[in-house]
């Protein structure tokens, strides 16, 4: 198949591919960079940036700053056709400031996940950025589309729909991640499609889905273009990429991984989550809590004298290489990964896959 280009607003990438972003620390200016020259939009994730010692004292002002930093850099690394994202969680408590921060540096695409995007436009008035909140079903698309409409005239310039094999933090309930067959993306696709057409109508714009959650290949690129999406986001793939600046031990359990060491955690953050069961979360099953503190104050869903550690720490362990201390997030097709290669690599894979599809 000719491998079509991706239109979201204002920009067009030549391959229908974005890298998702992955914290803490995971998709940084490297990674989003190196997907970018090669015809994807690479993302940033916005979570946990900055001097770590700096951010207990000054967590809004260093979180900013870091990211403003880490998309210029980005930006600076691209050639002049390349597309940078920066992913916002909603459940961080400088959400906003982050918006900020990434619309001044230079994103050219806010992903907001984890939390409704309700006032995200009143942020970038008059900016040129554009907006693709992630949702898991069509009735949260509808909610955003109509009080976007209603409020401020406008509407989304695209949504990425996560199905439940995505990694990280997950908008399914527990109970509906042990039916994955009933909340799939051939099933929620076609209805975020039908949600769509009348909003697409009214502005006069099209409204483009990109799939995320669970794909792996060129093969399943092709699939999801097949039903209906303009493109696909993949985040777990990226991870095991030369440019990716995890350490060498987070990569290596990726790559050690077995398909039965994947498994649903609750999150302090107060959502399911994919992740590795590895030391970490083995020994959480044993110890009823450890001792912790709230360092940073990151998020508004955390109640830290329930929570069981923080998570913020533990996502850092791992970025650092401290894997047995800490937590490693993934998708459910981890496991098959292979080897470590570079990113022009895992694209030309890709493409020539989904060629052949």
């Amino acid at each position: 198949m000719k491998i079509p280009k991706l239109q979201i607003g204002n920009i067009t990438a030549e391959l229908p591919i974005i890298q998702g972003g992955m914290g803490v620390r995971v998709s940084l200016s490297s990674l989003a960079s190196a997907v970018a020259n090669e015809g994807g939009i690479g993302t940033i994730a916005s979570v946990g940036l900055g001097d770590l010692e700096i951010l207990e004292r000054e967590f809004v002002k260093q979180s900013s700053g870091a990211l403003t930093k880490e998309v210029r850099k980005a930006r600076s690394m691209c050639n002049s056709k390349g597309h940078i994202a920066v992913n916002i969680m909603g459940v961080l408590s400088n959400s906003d400031d982050l918006v900020r921060a990434a619309v001044e540096a230079g994103a050219q695409i806010i992903v907001y996940g984890a939390g409704l995007p309700i006032n995200l436009p009143t942020l970038v008035e008059d900016s040129p950025v554009n907006l693709v909140p992630i949702v898991s079903s069509a009735r949260v698309a509808n909610l955003i589309l109509k009080v976007w409409d209603k409020r401020y005239n406008r509407t989304v310039d695209g949504f990425i729909i996560e199905g439940p094999l995505a990694g990280g933090h997950l908008g399914f309930s527990e109970e509906q991640l042990r039916d994955p067959q009933n909340f799939s993306l051939d099933k929620i696709l076609p209805e975020v499609m039908e949600t769509v057409k009348e909003y697409e109508d009214k502005f006069g714009q099209k409204i483009p889905l990109i799939a995320a959650g669970g794909i792996f290949t060129g093969r399943d690129i092709a699939r999801m273009l097949s039903l209906g999406a303009s493109g696909v986001q993949m985040a777990t793939r990226f991870v095991c990429t030369e440019e990716c600046d995890v350490s060498p031990e987070f990569k290596q359990a990726y790559l050690d991984l077995k398909e039965e060491d994947i498994t649903i955690i609750k999150s302090p953050a107060g959502l399911p989550g994919r992740a590795i069961r590895n030391k970490f979360l083995k020994g959480l099953e044993t110890h009823v809590k450890l001792k912790i503190r709230c360092p940073y104050k990151c998020l508004t869903t955390c109640k830290i004298t329930e929570a069981r550690y923080c998570i913020a720490r533990a996502l850092l362990n791992s970025y650092f290489g401290k894997v047995d201390e800490g937590l490693i997030f993934c998708g459910q097709n981890a496991h098959r990964i292979e080897k470590i290669v570079t990113v022009k690599e895992l694209i030309a894979e890709l493409k020539t896959e989904l060629e052949a599809a």
